[in-house]
């Protein structure tokens, strides 16, 4: 008969572990839940590889994550609920979220927002990754120069941002972080630009052209490569060895989140991994600058004034290939094929372990 009992239990967590309403089943409340936007399969293996590497280092026998999604979002994410079942990954979840959301409802009590409550407090932190481009219509200009795959995906991120943090798109409305001001959100890339945008910023939408007057790739090029933040060599030659991305440096502002909360150097100009060609335009509320571009044009790092846990970049440190030496693969078609650790070198390795480190400090501080 105790066997039996035993089993039933098992099979109970189990369904309860592949469900996708997580928050919704009889989870364990006494565990502490990190939140991932979007989780893709590819997501899922970027934050197993953190944790795996100690990247990410937290307790995992209590702490464990629960990938939050829109129901209307692009992505199959029963892709994601089989790569959890078959590679028996018993740290993760799915939580999905339904209701109507529009680009006239996102910043304001919607269909959503009862169950983003849910999830925000039972969680200690959420992550929100890299992507495509934003709907301009969600920070209120037309779109001249941006490329919409997935607007749903955006207006769900947007909101949930926006229910998080609050903003200048409506002052009155009490952000959920009001109640719990040391909770963690992060985000790399899209993640930042998304923030920024939520808080009430707007986004440059294609850096060449409106911050260079460049139109073309050619003339893109003519920028230098330090101004560049993703390769438009590969859009000129016909190349296997080009990588897609680029590999400069970032400069600190005066702001003490580089430099106090992430140990580094001020003087430090790390090269980090850059795929992108939006950027911060107008700072949303609350937001302050705390990296920039080597020439000062491209917003690098925010982190919120009141807040003290919240803040992004726009680059990605989240990328296996920088801790590990991987596929050789060149910027410039002169290059020597390197692998991406080596292009950064030690230093600037040692940068992006730093600020593993302050996550990994946030979250196991914000243990219940």
């Amino acid at each position: 008969m105790k066997r039996i009992f035993i089993v039933l239990i098992a099979i109970f967590y189990l369904s309860a572990a592949f469900s996708q309403d997580f928050f919704n089943s009889d989870f364990n409340k006494r565990k502490n839940y990190v939140v991932l936007a979007n989780p893709t399969v590819g997501n899922l293996k970027t934050i197993h590889f953190l944790v795996n590497a100690r990247l990410l280092d937290i307790n995992t026998k209590k702490t464990k994550f629960v990938g939050v999604y829109y129901n209307e979002q692009d992505y199959d994410f029963n892709e994601t609920k089989l790569y959890i079942e078959n590679n028996n990954l018993e740290n993760f979840f799915l939580h999905e979220i339904k209701g109507e959301l529009n680009g006239k409802n996102l910043y304001q009590q919607n269909e959503c927002s009862d169950d983003m409550k849910k999830v925000f407090d039972n969680s200690i932190g959420i992550f929100f990754f890299g992507g495509p481009d934003i709907p301009p219509v969600i920070y209120g200009e037309e779109n001249t120069l941006s490329v919409v795959t997935d607007p749903e995906r955006h207006y769900f991120e947007t909101t949930f941002l926006f229910h998080l943090l609050g903003g200048f798109w409506n002052e009155g409305f009490e952000p959920f972080l009001k109640e719990k001001p040391k909770y963690l959100v992060t985000g790399f890339c899209l993640g930042m630009q998304t923030m920024n945008v939520a808080a009430g910023g707007t986004l440059i939408q294609d850096i060449p052209a409106e911050i260079y007057g460049a139109t073309t790739p050619e003339k893109t090029l003519e920028i230098g490569r330090a101004n560049l933040h993703r390769n438009y060599w590969q859009e000129v030659l016909d190349d296997s060895l080009l990588m897609g991305i680029n590999l400069h440096a970032i400069q600190f502002t005066s702001h003490p989140f580089f430099g106090v909360a992430v140990d580094v150097s001020k003087s430090f100009t790390p090269r980090i991994l850059s795929s992108h060609h939006q950027a911060a335009g107008k700072i949303g509320k609350g937001l302050e600058i705390t990296a920039l571009s080597p020439d000062g044009k491209i917003v690098e790092g925010l982190a919120h004034k009141k807040y003290p846990n919240v803040f992004a970049v726009q680059f990605h440190p989240e990328v296996p290939a920088l801790y590990e030496d991987l596929n050789l693969l060149k910027f410039h078609p002169e290059d020597k094929p390197m692998s991406y650790n080596d292009i950064i070198g030690k230093k600037s390795e040692r940068f992006h372990r730093e600020y593993w480190e302050y996550i990994s400090y946030v979250l196991r501080k914000g243990k219940k």
